[in-house]
């Protein structure tokens, strides 16, 4: 009498597959290359290569690497008025030295890299401007500055240079999207006029 074929399969492959669903045994070595690999990585950190340079001006986000230029972005900001941020509500975009601190998804537009203002350096500004009198003794210096992308079907406001935040820098969104998924936390971002 013959063999069925399916018969002669499982007697041949049942140990193979079945083996797979068998946990392994952790060692003390296990743990002890576990261990290793993770105090180097702790103590190890990788440098961020990547900064960020924003004209105004241009209505280009910039980005460099340790090898030079990197990336270019068109972008747009907050008010037509492209001076410095004053004070909150002005949708002015702020100008200075700053850094990412936050990476999130935000609900409308998604990708933003949230970013240190208001940090020192705008709080000095902000005190000059209010005992020189350019600013209202009540006013306050705002917050919530960033990186971000338009909703999906309104990039054309980049493209026709349509400033429309409240002070943040905007991107399309499909290349938001690219800043975003390699910018980390930690990376300078200079604005300027």
């Amino acid at each position: 009498m013959k063999t069925p074929v399916y018969v002669i399969l499982i007697v041949v492959l049942f140990p193979f597959v079945f083996s797979s669903f068998i946990p392994c045994k952790k060692t003390a070595d296990t743990k002890s290359i576990v261990a290793s690999a993770s105090e180097k990585i702790n103590k190890e950190p990788v440098a961020n290569p990547y900064y960020i340079i924003i004209s105004k001006k241009s209505y280009e986000l910039k980005v460099y690497d340790d090898k030079g230029w990197y990336a270019t972005y068109p972008c747009v900001f907050g008010s037509n008025d492209l001076r410095d941020k004053f004070m909150e509500g002005d949708k002015r975009t702020p100008e200075g030295h700053f850094k990412v601190v936050m990476k999130k998804n935000n609900s409308r537009w998604k990708f933003e890299l949230l970013l240190n203002y208001p940090n020192e350096e705008s709080y000095k500004k902000f005190i000059e401007r209010k005992s020189e009198g350019l600013i209202p003794g009540t006013a306050k210096i705002g917050g919530g500055i960033a990186i971000h992308a338009t909703r999906p079907q309104e990039e054309w406001t980049v493209d026709y240079y349509q400033n429309w935040t409240d002070g943040c820098i905007s991107l399309k969104y499909s290349e938001a999207a690219d800043l975003y998924s390699y910018i980390p936390v930690g990376t300078p971002v200079i604005i300027r006029k």
